[in-house]
């Protein structure tokens, strides 16, 4: 096998759950083949780096296997390979997030209506603040 359609390759490899979302991911954009947008049916082979956007999740990987079916997913695990650049944006990207707590959620238990309406008082607050200049 020389080449399978990109659609048929990300759904196979599973970064999407069906082959429909793989084609709208492609169709919008969020896959790029050796740094080009590219449709549906471009053929990918082995060598080529496949950039994926899922959500906020960008993911940049090595294509090591091609596989038109979809089988178990330790061995599609085994066709790409992630590069070492995409592993650290993403573990950077999840610090971010866990970083990033919205306001009153390190308060443990549940709010007395008292605290309720403080703790609502202060995000109002902190979306009306204008920026600093």
């Amino acid at each position: 096998m020389e080449g399978v359609r990109i659609d048929k390759w990300l759904w196979a490899a599973r970064f999407f759950k069906t082959r429909g979302l793989a084609t709208d991911a492609v169709a919008g954009g969020r896959v790029h083949v050796n740094g080009a947008r590219v449709k549906a049916s471009k053929e990918v082979r082995v060598g080529d780096t496949v950039e994926t956007t899922i959500g906020t999740v960008r993911r940049m990987v090595q294509v090591t296997g091609l596989a038109e079916r979809r089988g178990p997913a330790a061995v599609e695990a085994t066709r790409y390979a992630q590069t070492p650049e995409s592993v650290a944006a993403r573990q950077r990207q999840a610090h971010e997030r866990r970083q990033a707590r919205r306001l009153g959620t390190d308060l443990g238990a549940r709010p007395t209506k008292l605290e309720r309406r403080r703790l609502e008082a202060m995000r109002r607050a902190q979306v009306r603040r204008p920026p600093p200049r």
